[in-house]
């Protein structure tokens, strides 16, 4: 097999250009590592990246880090007009976009719709009217859901981005939401459990102890159940967590939560776990004590968990002398199957 990459985002970061909310939990400047907007960095920025990716088969520009349709009309216009190039040049495959749910209507998606926008990415954080209302995002879930409407009534593909551990949420309010963006025709998901970045609002709220960080645990176990949502659904989860690039290991950047970079490993971990128990109650198991498990190709270190504590876990609980981990092409996503040699 070549190592061709399959696809891959050339990243442009607009940080909170085009949104005059501040949101409880937002801290862009941060997150995105950009401070202000030079358009004339723009055509450098695409073109040193176009110098990385070699053979991928699907390149597309990615305007992330603000609400893209909200930023400056003539703005918007110019890069996409610049981002068209390179579509017509052949070097990109298509543009992808980030915003929010109330800067979409019919309009400005009329206007994506003569560049080769192929993907609008929403970031509808939660469907519930209290955890809009608690993290101050200015919108409510009839907003959120009419923009997914009209995103894939345009013939957009739809990514819901969400989050996990707002204000005012709970396990039954995050599942909730997953189950919308699934039922609302969504092709992929992002979630990402909540970060607590200094000079937010969240941070205000959390050192006066109004607002609970989760402990990981909690965290890892209600990011596990939107997780399997997305899974039963066969919706691609194409990310979980921030990236470690997001200066989350800086204590002056970041005050609490799920700021370990790891944190989407542990999650589909804890997913893998949930499956092999379900799969081990089922079975006889062997009087040898072990057992082979064979997950999807790429799975075997999430199955075996962070060091390995599903197997320690799962050979406890089970009275296991040893799992077996052996990858195979014919199973996928969070598949597993187990074989005991009786």
């Amino acid at each position: 097999m070549s190592g061709t990459r399959q696809h891959a985002n050339i990243p442009i970061f607009i940080p909170h250009l085009g949104c005059p909310h501040t949101c409880v939990f937002c801290n862009q400047r941060t997150i995105s590592g950009h401070g202000d907007f030079d358009l004339s960095r723009v055509r450098d920025e695409i073109e040193t990246a176009l110098a990385t990716l070699g053979d991928c088969r699907h390149r597309e520009i990615a305007f992330f880090g603000g609400s893209f349709t909200g930023i400056d009309r003539g703005l918007m216009i110019s890069l996409l007009e610049l981002a068209q190039e390179y579509v017509r040049a052949g070097d990109v495959h298509a543009i992808r976009l980030s915003t929010r749910p109330d800067y979409v209507d019919g309009e400005i998606l009329e206007i994506l719709s003569h560049y080769a926008v192929e993907t609008v990415e929403l970031g509808l954080q939660s469907m519930d009217d209290r955890v809009l209302t608690a993290s101050a995002r200015g919108h409510d879930g009839k907003t959120a859901e009419r923009a997914c409407e009209s995103v894939k009534a345009h013939g957009f593909r739809l990514v819901g981005q969400m989050m996990i551990g707002l204000p005012a949420a709970d396990g039954a309010s995050e599942r909730m939401t997953a189950e919308r963006i699934v039922s609302l025709g969504a092709d992929a998901a992002r979630v990402y459990p909540t970060v607590v970045f200094r000079n937010t609002a969240l941070c205000r709220m959390a050192e006066r102890g109004v607002y609970r960080v989760l402990p990981q645990s909690e965290m890892l176990e209600r990011t596990a159940d939107v997780l399997e949502i997305f899974a039963r659904a066969s919706l691609p989860v194409i990310r979980v967590g921030l990236c470690a690039s997001e200066n989350l290991s800086d204590p002056d950047t970041v005050w609490g939560g799920a700021n370990e970079s790891a944190v989407g490993e542990l999650a589909m971990s804890e997913v893998f776990y949930r499956r092999i128990r379900e799969a081990m109650l089922r079975v006889s198991l062997p009087n040898d004590g072990v057992i082979r498990l064979f997950v999807p190709r790429g799975a075997a270190s999430r199955a075996v968990g962070h060091r390995r504590a599903n197997a320690t876990r799962l050979c406890r609980e089970f009275s296991l002398r040893r799992i077996r981990v052996l990858e195979t092409d014919r199973l996928q996503g969070y598949q597993i199957e187990i074989m005991c040699d009786n």
